[in-house]
């Protein structure tokens, strides 16, 4: 895959891009976890979400918010992270002008930030948020919220508690025209350690039917 640099809102960011063959192939990019605990984009579960875009035809970014890895700029309590984010979607659209339809997905820290450029952004027609934040940040923002999507908990996450995306999740199912999933993830905590197969097979599930449900119904002959 190759690597990148493109310029953001305070300086080079770097990423690393798939570009799909078909000219036409949906986009997307990946948001990774909070850089003050480690968090960069070659995380284990930022991976496995950008792989599964690549597995289903997808031209994909993730790359590292500003002060992480060699990206320019210093930790902007998200902030800044969400202007990077914007920069690189517009990165990823300029080289993709006839994609169809975006998705953006997120880990933690990278699903707030994934979840608060949907907002600004109506064309992202879809969404995979894993562990967000519900119990520390206030996801209030998301009124009406604009795409349906995906929303990954494990059952076992001390950092996260389940419970409070459920009650995230809950919210989000009260408002019309879009459809909220939920997996749960038994066992798991908030790095999925030793789960990461159970969090793969249910991104891939989501997208594959979401996928398939975009396609035209065949005519009747």
């Amino acid at each position: 895959m190759p690597e990148i640099i493109f310029n953001g809102p305070d300086g080079r960011l770097e990423g690393r891009y798939h570009k799909a063959q078909n000219p036409e192939a949906p986009i997307a990019i990946v948001l990774h976890p909070n850089p003050l605990q480690g968090g960069n984009m070659n995380n284990r579960i930022v991976y496995i979400l950008y792989n599964t875009f690549v597995e289903y035809g997808f031209s994909v970014m993730r790359f590292n918010f500003r002060g992480v890895g060699r990206s320019q700029g210093v930790f902007d309590n998200g902030f800044g992270e969400l202007s990077d984010a914007a920069y690189a979607f517009d990165w990823i659209q300029q080289f993709n002008p006839n994609s169809p339809f975006c998705w953006i997905g997120g880990y933690s820290f990278g699903a707030l930030i994934a979840m608060q450029l949907m907002m600004r952004r109506p064309e992202i027609e879809g969404f995979v948020a894993v562990s967000p934040p519900a119990n520390t940040e206030d996801f209030s923002f998301l009124a009406p919220c604009p795409s349906s999507g995906l929303l990954v908990s494990g059952d076992n996450d001390q950092h996260v508690p389940g419970e409070s995306v459920t009650k995230l999740v809950q919210k989000l199912r009260t408002q019309k025209n879009i459809t909220i999933d939920h997996s749960i993830i038994k066992g798991a905590d908030h790095f999925y350690q030793e789960k990461t197969d159970l969090l793969d097979t249910e991104v891939n599930k989501y997208l594959k039917a979401s996928l398939a449900a975009r396609e035209p119904a065949p005519s009747a002959e």
